[in-house]
């Protein structure tokens, strides 16, 4: 589904009134409508009393869509009461005014707000279970938030209700998400037409709640197409044709894993055992001299081993045999220093395939000194940095990625001519062709050690069984397959975890859980339409 910023969608309604007939009238009777169906079908047939609907009523558009909401909810049986807060305001819409007279018409219990304290006092006296519709504020926001509104935010996010927030939760700015000092935390957020970027983005990804799509009838051609969406079961799925009953291991690519320092071979056994559980062919750990052994005691058996170069004029190694693999995962564990630097440049330079660089390897890395290497580079280079490893990367603040991780992105795309998956709660997928994907599915039991190795492991592992044209340079080569991979890949990771997180709980679940559980992610994935 396409994610949008405000201009994108102002030049969706502006299409929509002017070439296809749309009025604003109609556009908040549609969200009245399908707002109050999602209220009424998601929320109220789940509960087993509510006593009333609290609907806060703020200027412009937005009030208006609540009020149309409360009036559609009031004719179906439903108790509602609307805290109009700014009741002499004489910049309301006349939209606005219209929906406020008809809510009244139809029984909308009206309350003109003239002192916080009347807020304040309901929440405080009434015993009953409420839903809170937050229509405050909507995506014309902008900072800062004024001392009333700052303590009406405040009371409404002490008090025990379901919220949902109309659009966007009201103190969360559209397009980056920000807030200046609070917001609304709503428990659902609809989002009128399309998503929009603020929901996945900083503060907004943290009170959003759960983001759902109101279907207010704008033509389909309008809302296609653009170049940020979120990653969806539908854009995973068929990322590879049917793989061959009767091929042999070789068909299936053959993943070089690079890492593991004395201490740490642990990320580059996870990052083996990944790629073969997504079914490459072959898998190699390379390892240094000094952590070998450590290596190969703990490695699975199916895991074939090497060693990484300690010199220049160490030849004994997987450096000179970098035909072979058809992927090439770097830096699970590989350690910081000048040596993994040389060995890192050297392998984007010689290898003629994808490389995914991972942790360390993203370390030694340096956006100033490497752009050239990376933009010259004939074949995929796909980055996995969380937003550290990113801000450091690029010589930025983690906060100042936070607030605008999406420009980040795309700039360092355009610079490096990589692909870029900047993880996090929300993760951020940044494509050459310009596509931004956002993957956003929170589970705090991924936070844990290894679960970025599982990540590079999985992507080694796919692009291996997803082999290049190596004949043709970088421009002439087609990579669409290979974002479908990436794709694939960061979905598998998902709902791995997911299902991990369903079976040993967040607290308890680790990297190896979600290893344990990709067979099941490409179940849920229809393994057998994607192979």
């Amino acid at each position: 589904m396409r994610v949008v910023d405000i201009n994108e969608m102002k030049e969706i309604e502006k299409i929509a009134i002017e070439e296809y007939g749309f009025t604003e009238s109609l556009i908040i009777e549609n969200v009245g409508t399908r707002g109050a169906d999602f209220i009424e079908e998601s929320i109220l047939n789940e509960l087993d009393y509510v006593g009333e609907i609290v609907l806060l009523v703020g200027r412009g558009n937005n009030a208006a869509d609540g009020l149309a909401i409360s009036r559609n909810l009031v004719n179906r049986g439903y108790r509602v009461r609307a805290f109009i807060l700014f009741p002499d305001d004489e910049q309301s819409s006349e939209e606005q005014q219209r929906q406020v007279h008809l809510a009244k018409s139809y029984g909308v219990r009206i309350n003109e707000v003239k002192n916080i304290n009347q807020v304040q006092s309901y929440f405080e006296e009434t015993q009953d279970s409420y839903i809170v519709i937050d229509a405050v504020l909507g995506t014309g926001f902008k900072l800062p938030l004024s001392q009333y509104l700052f303590e009406l935010f405040n009371c409404v996010n002490n008090s025990k209700s379901i919220t949902v927030a109309i659009d966007i939760p009201s103190g969360i700015t559209a397009n980056i998400g920000a807030k200046s000092s609070v917001a609304i935390r709503a428990d659902f957020t609809l989002a009128i037409g399309l998503p929009k970027t603020g929901h996945y983005i900083d503060e907004g990804a943290r009170h959003s709640g759960q983001v759902l799509t109101l279907d207010v009838g704008f033509p389909q051609a309008l809302l296609s197409g653009g170049d940020k969406a979120l990653l969806t079961p539908e854009i995973i799925g068929g990322s590879f044709g049917p793989r061959n009953k009767f091929a042999h291991k070789n068909s299936f690519g053959h993943t070089l894993v690079v890492g593991g320092s004395p201490g740490l071979t642990g990320a580059c056994i996870m990052a083996s055992a990944s790629a073969l559980k997504v079914g490459s062919g072959l898998v190699t750990a390379a390892t240094w001299k000094d952590s070998y052994y450590e290596l190969t005691g703990r490695s699975l058996p199916e895991v074939m081993t090497g060693l990484i170069p300690s010199n220049a004029k160490d030849k004994e190694s997987i450096i000179s045999e970098l035909d072979r693999y058809d992927a090439v995962v770097i830096g699970p564990g590989l350690g910081v220093n000048e040596v993994t630097r040389g060995i890192v440049i050297e392998l984007l330079s010689q290898f003629a395939g994808p490389v995914v660089v991972d942790a360390d390897a993203i370390k030694v890395l340096d956006l100033t000194r490497d752009a050239e290497l990376l933009h010259t580079r004939k074949y995929p280079t796909i980055f996995t940095p969380h937003m550290g490893e990113f801000a450091k990367f690029t010589g930025t603040s983690v906060d100042e990625v936070l607030q605008r991780p999406i420009d980040y992105l795309k700039e360092v795309v355009d610079r490096t001519n990589s692909c870029f998956i900047m993880k996090g709660p929300c993760s951020f997928l940044g494509f050459p062709n310009g596509n931004v994907f956002i993957n956003y599915y929170p589970n705090d039991g991924m936070a844990t050690g290894g679960s970025g190795d599982v990540l590079a492991g999985i992507l080694g592992g796919l692009l291996a069984q997803n082999p290049l044209d190596r004949t043709k340079s970088g421009m002439f080569m087609d990579k669409s397959r290979l974002y479908q991979a990436i794709c694939l890949g960061i979905g598998a990771h998902t709902i791995a975890g997911k299902i991990a997180a369903d079976k040993y709980g967040v607290r308890a679940m680790t990297a190896t859980s979600i290893i344990e559980h990709l067979s099941d992610a490409f179940q849920e994935l229809n393994e057998e339409d994607i192979y």
